[in-house]
C-alpha cells in the first residue's frame, strides 16, 4: 500500500529542480482542490507512485503556482510527462491506470 509522501509537492520554487533536472522521467498531475476529477485521479497516482521506481511523481496545484499555465494547461487534471527537461506526453481528464502506467512506460 503506497502514502501520498511517495508523490512530490511541487512549487514554481523546486519545479526547475525537482522536474526539469531530474534524472528519471517525472510524471506531473496538474489539480486544483475545488476539481472533483483531480480527487479521483489523486489515489491513481499515489498507487502508481508506489509501484513505479523508474519514475518520480508529482502534483502541482495550480491555484497556488504559476508552472502549469507555462507548459499550457488548460483543462484539470492534466498530467505530463517531462524526461531530460523537457515535456514529451501529457493526459487531459481521467484516465485509466492502466493508460497511465502505458504512456509514463514509452519513457522509462
Amino acid at each position: 500500500m503506497s502514502t501520498a509522501t511517495n508523490v512530490l509537492e511541487l512549487t514554481d520554487a523546486n519545479f526547475q529542480e525537482s522536474v526539469l533536472q531530474s534524472s528519471k522521467p517525472v510524471l506531473v498531475d496538474y489539480w486544483a482542490t475545488w476539481c472533483g476529477p483531480c480527487k479521483m485521479l489523486s489515489p491513481v497516482i499515489e498507487e502508481l507512485a508506489g509501484e513505479m521506481d523508474a519514475a518520480v511523481f508529482g502534483k502541482m496545484d495550480v491555484q497556488k503556482n504559476t508552472t502549469g499555465t507555462k507548459f499550457g494547461v488548460m483543462a484539470l487534471p492534466t498530467l505530463m510527462i517531462f524526461k531530460d527537461g523537457k515535456k514529451v506526453d501529457a493526459l487531459t481528464g481521467v484516465p485509466s491506470k492502466a493508460k497511465i502506467k502505458e504512456t509514463l512506460e514509452k519513457y522509462v
